[in-house]
């Protein structure tokens, strides 16, 4: 999307603009130009092209390539090349299944990663562990995934749902109130999310005021708007994700709540703040990773860089995720000396990412213990006159290990196969 365009989400128009710009590269993997004789470790990547979750998974694919190429550049994996290929899991369990299935009988991968929707990550972790491969969840939150479902063999990129609350709880609770209403996506995530903040604000002794439970892929919020303008709370707290965050923000302004009510969540994407019109850029929300990190070695070196690769567009925490993800793979294949399941496995617990792939401070690390990386948040507040990328100020860079429940409170009881 330019900026002409970037108040409109619309998926169809994001997927012509797409195809315009070649969005078939996005999948369409060029054969590595090593010797016939090197076979390429393959990671197979299902992440959503299509669907309500697309903007988000472009950015993750678009990371993982530009790490790839990077990889490849520098001499690939243990010398041999680094081949990913991709699948569009359209946000979508039973499809993302699919498509994994594919990666392992028709390509042959070594390790899988990808999704977005929370639904899709818990689906591909249980599929990784009956074909005993690795698995890198990017960008789906639930906490039950690096918790009550953790998996020897799943790690997670993204942080927790727990860890995206309580990012911004106590800003949102603090600067505005006790009395909150939830506007939910109605799986997985929304649900986790809604029930993370819960459990905060009864602790702060604040209470719920109201909520609604929208299914995915709403483009109509009116009736929900209406009852959060009859309840009044001080907070309307907005769990969505993709073009439903935007179509309900766009709804909220023209209802003239964001004017008489705090609103705010707990994540928010650069991708999101790209396509809303200025009349709808407001909230307290919290990023994941964010560009503008002028302390922070090697940022500024890897946004222009990855700016010149996609003509102008910066790079968001989904593209973090993926760029992260591949990288992390390499690192942990390059410390077991071997692409066996169970070597790269432990190796990759307790892997510190290096400053020139974390890029963020806090040296975050995958968790022994849960396979969840302990990654920074950034919360803060968007710019409402703000223009394309300098759309969000950030508060402060709060460190994962701050934020994150103990793996045993998180209910992770780790087991590996004899």
């Amino acid at each position: 999307m330019n900026d002409s365009q970037s108040g409109n989400f619309d998926r169809r128009g994001l997927l012509k603009a797409g195809a315009a710009a070649g969005l078939a590269g996005l999948v369409a993997t060029p054969k590595p130009t090593w010797a016939v004789s090197e076979t390429p470790i393959k990671i197979g990547m299902v992440d959503p092209i299509t669907s309500t979750f697309a903007p988000l998974g472009h950015s993750e694919i678009k990371g993982a390539k530009f790490a790839e190429a990077e990889i490849n550049k520098a001499g690939g994996i243990m010398s041999r090349p680094l081949q990913l290929l991709v699948e569009d899991g359209a946000g979508n369990p039973g499809t993302s299944l699919d498509k994994a299935a594919r990666l392992v009988s028709r390509d042959k991968i070594d390790f899988l990663m990808g999704t977005v929707n929370s639904a899709s990550s818990l689906a591909l972790s249980q599929f990784a562990d009956k074909h005993n491969l690795l698995f890198i969840a990017t960008g789906g939150h639930v906490d039950s995934l690096t918790g009550t479902n953790c998996r020897w063999n799943t790690f997670r990129t993204c942080s927790t749902t727990w860890m995206l609350t309580s990012g911004d709880f106590e800003t949102l609770f603090k600067k505005f109130g006790k009395s909150w209403y939830f506007i939910t996506t109605d799986y997985a995530f929304g649900h986790a999310e809604q029930a993370d903040y819960t459990t905060q604000l009864k602790k702060a002794g604040g209470t719920v005021a109201g909520g609604a439970l929208a299914p995915v892929g709403t483009t109509d919020f009116s009736s929900y708007l209406i009852d959060v303008k009859a309840k009044k709370p001080k907070v309307l707290c907005l769990l969505l994700v993709g073009d439903d965050q935007v179509n309900c923000m766009k709804q909220i302004a023209q209802f003239g709540i964001d004017k008489e009510i705090a609103v705010g969540g707990a994540l928010f994407e650069l991708e999101q703040a790209r396509a809303l019109p200025e009349a709808a850029r407001y909230g307290w929300w919290t990023m994941e990773w964010y560009w503008n990190q002028p302390n922070t070695p090697h940022v500024a070196a890897f946004v222009k860089a990855y700016a010149a690769q996609y003509n102008g567009e910066y790079p968001s925490a989904r593209s973090w995720f993926g760029y992260a993800s591949t990288y992390a793979i390499k690192l942990a294949v390059e410390r077991a000396q071997s692409t066996d399941t169970m070597k790269v496995v432990k190796a990759m617990e307790g892997l510190v990412l290096p400053p020139e792939v974390a890029l963020q401070p806090n040296a975050p690390a995958y968790r022994a213990a849960d396979h969840q990386l302990l990654l920074s948040m950034f919360p803060g507040h968007v710019i409402q006159t703000g223009k394309y990328p300098n759309l969000f100020d950030v508060s402060a860079i709060v460190p994962g290990a701050q934020l994150a429940l103990p793996p045993a409170a998180a209910g992770c009881k780790m087991t590996y196969p004899a």
